[in-house]
This record gives C-alpha cells, structure tokens and sequence, in this order.
C-alpha cells in the first residue's frame, strides 16, 4: 500500500511551496487508495509555535484535503535516541562533545526519481554528521529518515531543494537497516523571473491568500497547475476531478513560475462560474471576517449584491471597495468626478425622483424604460443623465450596469441619494 506523508515545521505559516508539495502528495496518494500521514518537525522548541500549527492544519483544511494519521516529532525524542544509541553500539555512530556523530560509509548512490529520473551521487556528503545535538534533540535529517521509516512511508515526496539531503538520508536508512523508500522530488515554484519567490510575487502564505479574497478552489487549482497539467488544453480543474487524473510520474522537471495575472484569473473564473448562494455564502463568511457587514443585514439583499458583482469580481475583497456603496453611504464627491457634476441638473433630477416614487414596478427593465423616458422629456440625452446619477448612487464614475444597480439598492435609497445630490447642487 502507499504511504505518503506530508512535513510542515511549526515555525511560520503554509506558504505557496508547502501547499503544493502537501497536494500532491494528498493527490498521489488518494487517486492510489493509500495513506496519507501529516507529520509535524517541530523539533525546534523555541521557534515552533500554537498559531503556527493551528494555520497550518486550518489552511490543509481550508483547501479541501484531509489526512489519515498525524504525528509530532517533540513527541518522538525517545525514539531518536535509542536509534541513535544502536548506531553508537554498532560503531556506526559516536559521542562527542555532548553530540552524537553518524559515520558515513559511502558508495556511489543512484535513485530513480519518479520526477527527475535518474540521478547519480558520486560524491560523499561529508565524512561525519550530527544526529543528535548537544541539547539532545534530533538533526533534521536524521529524525525524517526514522519517521519515515518507523511510518512505513513508502514514497517521499518533496521539493527539489531537498535532493542534496537524499544520499545522506540513503546512508543513514541503510545505516540503520531500513528499507529505501521511493523518492520524487518537485520543481521549485520561482518568480516571473525565474528567480526565487518573494513576497512581491507570490511567496505569501495560505492564510493571507483567504484573508485578500481567494476562494479555496482557486487556490488549488492554480497550484495544481505549477508544474502538472490536467491535458487537453484544459486550466480549470476541480480538486475531485483531478484526484481521479493525476500522476506523479507526469510532473513537468522544469521550475514552474508563479504567476499572479495568472492566478487572479483562475480566481475570477472560479467566481464567475460559482452558485450564486454557495458564493454569496463565502461573501458573507468572508465580509463578516472583516467586520465590514452592517449588522442584520439581510441575506437575500447580499445575493443580489454579489449578483451585481459576479461577472466583474476577481477577488472578494473587491466588495470592500467597489461593492462598499451598497452597504454604506458615506462616500463623499471627490475631485474624480467633480466634472460630472459641474452642471446642476437638479430640476432634471427631482423630474427623475419623482417617477421613481410613483413606478409601480421597481425592477431593471421598468427603471430603464422610465430612466430614458424621463431623460428624452427632459430634451436630455440617456448618458446626460446617467453619469451624475451613478455618481450620486456609488460616488463613482464606473460601475456595474446603473438599472442593475438602482434595482439593489431599491427605490428608498435610491431616492435617498438622488435628494442627497439635488441639495449639493442646490447649495
């Protein structure tokens, strides 16, 4: 049977690299019917901490994967020890200065990776190495080769910076007398450029990619796509759907480039295409989040909200800004559209309030057909007066369709606001 797992250090939050690293090993293994082990190195007392692991957990979660066991190193030392003290009593090892050294004896070590291929050490890691520190704790390398082995993981699967560990690691397994598992190593996740990922191009964490706006979905679907393609010219792939498809074997070597433009489509589409109530769902789970909900609001009025929205969204977050007259009104008339509003049209206007009051039906294509009705009585052209409504209603120039708009936020408010803008010109 297959066992995978996956190794986050408690140290900071999941980042970009780890989630993807985590879902493929997840994919692996579940297309595979095998076993799915989240082991966590927090060795390092000092810099693990709570919050860490909760993200950690949380965001795995959050992305839609699960796991089958779940282990803790600090609670493992023993176990590193008395491995440690076999390999001192069969002169593998030995103590010094309060630490204890693995003695490598080295041959020519070749692995086939289910990634890369072939790959060929010829050359000794180095003539000794620190299993144990002087505070008696594990060496990474060394407790990952007992876990993995005590663990029966049988598939390591892991970035490609950690290729210069593996015939250490090899030693140490045969060393102790474990069984080699399976390696696959993965391409690193670079900038744009090419070059390693910074905050500026993506190396931020899961946490803060749900905090900006990015649905879960998404988030999966992109990292699916660096470094493996589900065919077909295809790019939006469900995380169910891929599971049935994907192969480690057919990860691409090459380093895949983090692409933001890339990602915020990706994003956009998974909002475009979303049921209308499960997105209004994660809109008010999320607006709730940024305590930027009036209380009691009504949850039909936020569905048609994000059924303005849809089709221009690319992130939730954009309601906090574009979406924010829906909810508040305490924009101002700033110097962008100072322009619009240098002609008082107020007559014109209160003409405008007047048959919005008296309208017996107040949706899109009646709020049209009179808009434009009131605008040619006026001896006014339809875009005269558009323009300083939806500067009144949103206190924008741009936005969504204005019957579209003037039908959500409904006749009220609507005649609220277009008196508000009669008394600026007015005074």
């Amino acid at each position: 049977m297959l066992k995978v797992r996956f190794a986050p250090s408690p140290t900071g939050y999941l980042h970009i690299g780890g989630a993807r690293t985590c879902l493929f090993n997840w994919l692996y293994v579940r297309k595979l019917g095998g076993k799915f082990v989240l082991r966590i190195e927090d060795t390092d007392v000092e810099r693990s901490k709570t919050e860490y692991l909760e993200e950690i957990l949380e965001s795995i979660k959050w992305l839609g994967m699960d796991w089958d066991q779940i282990h803790y190193q600090s609670q493992r030392f023993d176990i590193y020890r008395e491995y440690a003290q076999k390999l001192i009593d069969e002169g593998k090892a030995y103590k010094k200065d309060g630490a204890v050294f693995f003695k490598y004896t080295f041959s020519e070590i070749k692995i086939n990776d289910l990634v890369r291929g072939e790959i060929m050490f010829n050359e000794l890691p180095k003539e000794e190495e620190v299993i144990i520190k002087s505070d008696n704790s594990p060496t990474y390398n060394f407790s990952c080769v007992i876990d993995d082995a005590l663990m029966e993981i049988n598939c390591v699967i892991r970035g490609e910076d950690h290729i210069s560990n593996t015939p250490k690691q090899i030693l140490m397994y045969e060393g102790l007398g474990f069984k080699v598992p399976e390696f696959a190593h993965l391409p690193l996740i670079l900038s744009p450029s090419g070059g390693r990922m910074s905050k500026r191009f993506g190396a931020t964490s899961i946490r803060e990619y749900k905090q900006d706006g990015y649905l879960s979905q998404a988030i999966v679907n992109y990292l699916l796509l660096l470094g493996w393609a589900p065919g077909d010219n295809r790019e939006i792939i469900s995380l169910d759907e891929a599971k049935n498809i994907f192969d480690i074997k057919k990860v691409n070597k090459a380093g895949a480039a983090f692409c933001m433009d890339k990602l915020n489509w990706v994003n956009s589409e998974y909002i475009k295409n979303k049921n209308i109530k499960d997105l209004t769902q994660d809109v008010i789970n999320y607006l709730q989040s940024k305590e930027f909900l009036p209380q009691d609001i009504d949850s039909n009025y936020v569905q048609k909200v994000v059924e303005l929205f849809q089709g221009r969204m690319v992130k939730l977050s954009d309601l906090l800004d574009w979406g924010r007259f829906c909810f508040y009104d305490d924009y101002a008339y700033s110097e962008e559209t100072k322009d619009i509003l240098d002609k008082n049209l107020s007559k014109e206007v209160s003409v405008l309030m007047e048959k919005f009051s008296s309208m017996d039906s107040f949706d899109k294509d009646a709020i049209e057909k009179e808009f434009r009705n009131a605008a040619q009585g006026l001896g006014l052209k339809t875009r005269d007066l558009v323009h300083p409504v939806r500067v009144a209603l949103t206190g924008r120039k741009v936005g969504p369709g204005l019957f579209e708009t003037i039908e959500v936020l409904g006749r009220q408010e609507v005649v609220k606001r277009l008196k508000r803008l009669c008394e600026y010109w007015e005074n």
